[in-house]
């Protein structure tokens, strides 16, 4: 029986039976060390699911995917039904495949499958104890999957302390589980022990502080206080361990011996420890006085301690001496060819000094590690191998991998302050420019835009005997002075351009492109260039960039061409590290191509997988591309709400990555709106570096334009006029020479604004702005009094508007037809596809296609279950009753 815990029983029952019911759900118990979390999972274990288990243990925390095999392997049996590259990533992950380069999230997308078919005959509940003890790879792989389970009937609970440092879970529900009132408190004593004398309950009650643990474990140290012991000062959790330790103490010899082995394994596998045992004069015999206190518990293959503060409580109470030699002891027991990594860790564990061949097989468990993408793990096993290396070469080397690794992974301040350990050690230039470019992107990932920007080019410039060195230096330079501002732009370009480069590698060709596009010089065809680039041997990442100059070329078609090729490239080989940039690369273009609705389900699913990456700079960019389509559609409080996250502290404010487009975003909101006095503030703020030079500072200009002659004030356009037109020019898109006509015409003299209109026109453009400017010149022939002219241009652009779901601009339209006299009933959002969601939407898009649930659970990292769920939301929505219907439908439109 529990007492005291009513309001979390609840809670748990809650999340069960929305499980039983078929929907998923995620619980994280916070709370200090002894406050019943286990005794609250027990509870939740014993409700009649069915329940796979697992739990974090402190010495395995830095063996990548140790916490996520002691979870699956009750179920490894089901590996084998997995598709092909998700079976691969995970047996790689877990040493028993090939190890290959892969992505964490096609680790967790098979986590999620199997999961998933686990809970195929009814409903499952997944129980983690001690997540903060988790390595980093299961805990990131583990709340991907929490954060995508919804229609599986998986109930997942989460156990950690308190405080989310050491298992932050941001976006799922907590509940803090808090000491025992004391009414509570006392009837748990009573239960215990209800011959307690009334001195010792009194003292326990009021030292315990309604922790469950302490008041069961106390009495006795207590008990000994009062016989003459004195006061113990230490903090609860100390006390604890002391009073767990006082019982291991009377424990034989041989028995403590066992325990220490236990502690210090981490793995609960009995036959090595009891092989480690034998080596230190213990057998299975010695353990029988531990499980008859009920310290640990064993069902023959495996042993566990009663509560994770015992197994503290031992390893950290026996001397050094004696943890050494069970280190020791446990990596001679460990002979298999799978227990390589821990055999390593234990070794390194044991060691008082550098030993260069316990070093080199620590660096080779950390290149494991990297390969099946357990980064953190991969980190701190380079670093240890690092600080064990006797030989100068190899310990730099290995600082320098530590760093690199770490620098992957997004541990930006971990991999700078490696990289400059490293640095400090070497004078070697190769390896000196190698570590510049750690610094640099570990220093622009962590937002130092302006101090990445000067160590890449003060590096480059270092190493401009090493040209392709330089290269890649700059090409991130590049990357970091578009935060920045134009002069820096044109700095790092023209020492870009000074490079002599071979001229059959990649980055001959991708640098070129760069300097054509940053220069104005738009001759370059994109398709082409990605073409040559990729027959020299460019992989994903070295063509990324190339979609973002594409947007300023204004080679929109392409962009969205090649960043869906590579986006299918990522999906395909489960690299999904690069999507988040590619969406939104693909997402500007959908959305400057006129097809928003296409834009809206790219960058929903950009922003979620940013989120899942830890991309903070790409949750951003994300937030503020949706702010700008949000105010497209005239959805107010969407869009601000999505502006004013892009621009929140954590993202550097108003300087943020994604401030440039959250303020476009506004702009185009008040605009659509008709507050043309914030609208013009909003696009002027656009004309200033560092947002002049941007794709979203240019592709403004013609708003910035309307707003300042709309309010009467044509010189706030500033030099707006002049910079259209020549982007025009050197573009030599129609689409761009229409936008310009158009400005011509709302700024320049009112005789000639037909002429400029019909222009326009006649060059066509993107939907949305040639609606604008169908709308634009209705207004224009409406004031000249050429009311069948100005219908027929009105009546065109509301309805672009109303399938496009512009909201503000069709009602702009219809005012204007109201004041021709010409009524309009209020019409929704025309097509099929207007009541989806953006993931029902891409989801019926890829059934369409003839995919399976489970391969588009595969492309879309959800479970096939949750697949099935969307889609059957979306078939009535749609009309439809079956899969097989879909093919009839216009499913691209927008």
């Amino acid at each position: 029986m529990l007492h005291g815990r009513q309001a979390e029983q609840l809670r748990i029952d809650e999340l069960l039976d929305a499980a039983r019911a078929g929907r998923s759900g995620v619980l994280v118990l916070r709370g200090e060390a002894g406050i019943g979390k286990t005794a609250l999972l027990d509870y939740a274990a014993a409700q009649g699911i069915t329940c796979v288990r697992g739990a974090g243990i402190e010495s395995e925390a830095e063996l990548p995917f140790a916490g996520l095999h002691l979870l699956l392997r009750p179920g490894m049996e089901l590996v084998r039904t997995l598709p092909e590259r998700q079976r691969a990533a995970l047996l790689g992950a877990f040493g028993l495949g090939e190890q290959q380069a892969g992505d964490q999230l096609l680790i967790g997308l098979a986590v999620l499958t199997l999961l998933a078919e686990e809970a195929a005959d009814g409903p499952l509940l997944v129980l983690i104890d001690d997540a903060h003890w988790l390595d980093r790879a299961t805990a990131d792989t583990l709340l991907f999957v929490a954060r995508r389970l919804e229609a599986e009937g998986i109930a997942v609970v989460f156990a950690t302390r308190a405080g989310a440092a050491d298992f932050p879970a941001p976006g799922l529900p907590e509940l803090e589980v808090r000491a025992l009132r004391q009414d509570a408190a006392a009837a748990l004593v009573d239960a215990a022990d209800p011959d307690l004398p009334p001195a010792l309950r009194y003292r326990l009650l009021s030292e315990a502080g309604g922790n469950p643990l302490a008041l069961r474990e106390l009495p006795a140290v207590l008990a000994a206080e009062s016989a003459g012991a004195g006061p113990n000062p230490l903090p609860l959790s100390q006390r604890l361990q002391v009073a767990f330790h006082g019982r291991v103490s009377r424990l034989p010899a041989p028995t403590r011996t066992l325990l220490l082995l236990a502690a210090a394994a981490g793995s609960s596998e009995l036959d090595p420890l009891l092989r480690a045992a034998a080596s230190l004069g213990a057998g299975l015999a010695d353990l029988q006085p531990a499980e008859e206190d009920g310290l640990v518990y064993t069902d023959g293959r495996t042993l566990d301690f009663r509560h994770p503060l015992l197994r503290s409580a031992v390893y950290q109470g026996a001397p050094l001496a004696q943890r050494l030699a069970a280190h020791g002891a446990l990596a001679a027991a460990l002979d298999r060819p799978e227990d390589a990594d821990l055999r390593a860790w234990h070794r390194a564990s044991a060691a008082t000094g550098p030993d260069e061949d316990i070093a080199g097989e620590l660096a080779a468990t950390a290149d494991r590690a990297r390969a099946r993408t357990g980064y953190h793990g991969a980190v701190a096993a380079y670093e240890r191998a690092a600080a064990l290396s006797a030989d100068p070469v190899a310990k730099v080397n290995r600082l320098v991998l530590a760093a690199e690794t770490a620098g992957e992974t997004g541990l930006y301040e971990l991999a700078d302050r490696l990289a400059g350990r490293a640095a400090a050690q070497t004078a070697d230039p190769a390896l000196a420019a190698r570590l510049d470019l750690i610094r640099g992107r570990a220093e622009f990932g962590a937002g130092k835009q302006l101090s990445a920007h000067r160590r890449l080019v003060a590096a480059a410039d270092a190493a401009h005997t090493q040209p392709l060195a330089a290269a890649r230096m700059l090409m991130v330079a590049v990357h970091t002075a578009w935060y920045l501002g134009d002069g820096e732009l044109r700095e790092v370009t023209e020492r870009l351009a000074k490079l002599s480069l071979p001229e059959d590698d990649s980055l001959s060709y991708t640098t070129a492109y760069v300097l054509d596009g940053v220069h104005g010089r738009f001759h370059a065809d994109l398709r082409a260039t990605a073409e040559r680039a990729r027959a020299t041997g460019a992989d994903v990442s070295d063509l990324v960039q190339l979609s973002g100059v594409g947007l300023v070329v204004g080679q929109d078609e392409q962009v969205a061409e090649l960043a869906g090729e590579l986006i299918a490239a990522c999906r395909e080989e489960g690299r999904i590290g690069p999507l988040p940039t590619l969406l939104f690369f693909r997402a500007e273009a959908e959305s400057f191509l006129g097809r928003p609705r296409e834009a809206l389900v790219i960058a929903t699913e950009g922003a979620r997988i940013a989120r899942d990456t830890g991309q903070e700079h790409w949750v951003g960019q994300h937030a503020a591309m949706l702010a700008y389509l949000a105010a497209l559609d005239g959805r107010e409080d969407e869009c601000r709400a999505a502006a004013e996250e892009s621009m929140a502290e954590r993202f550097g404010g108003a300087d943020a990555p994604g401030a440039a487009w959250a303020r476009a975003a506004l702009g185009l909101l008040e605009l659509g709106l008709g507050r043309v006095d914030s609208a013009l503030a909003r696009f002027e703020s656009l004309t200033r570096e560092p947002a002049r030079h941007m794709v979203i500072g240019l592709r403004c200009l013609p708003d910035l334009i309307e707003a300042a002659v709309r309010l009467g004030d044509p010189a706030r356009a500033g030099d707006a006029l002049d910079r259209l037109d020549r982007w025009a020019e050197v573009s030599r898109q129609p689409w761009v020479a229409a936008l310009a006509a158009r400005a011509r015409a709302l700024a320049g003299p009112d005789a000639a604004a037909a002429q400029h209109y019909r222009t326009a026109l006649d060059l066509g453009g993107r939907p949305f702005e040639q609606a604008r400017t169908q709308l634009l010149y209705g207004e224009w022939l409406r004031r000249n009094r050429r009311k069948v002219d100005a219908r027929t241009q009105l009546t065109s652009a509301l309805e672009t508007f109303e399938r496009l779901g512009a909201a503000p601009w069709a009602g702009r339209a219809t005012t204007e037809l109201g004041a021709l006299g010409v009524g309009t009933a209020a019409r929704t959002a025309t097509g099929v596809l207007a009541t989806l969601t953006p993931q029902e939407l891409q989801i019926v898009r890829l059934a369409a296609q003839g995919l399976s649930n489970r391969d588009i659970a595969a492309q879309l990292f959800l479970s096939p279950r949750t697949v099935g769920h969307h889609l059957y939301k979306a078939y009535p929505k749609l009309g439809v009753v079956s899969r097989g219907e879909l093919n009839s439908l216009a499913l691209d439109q927008n």
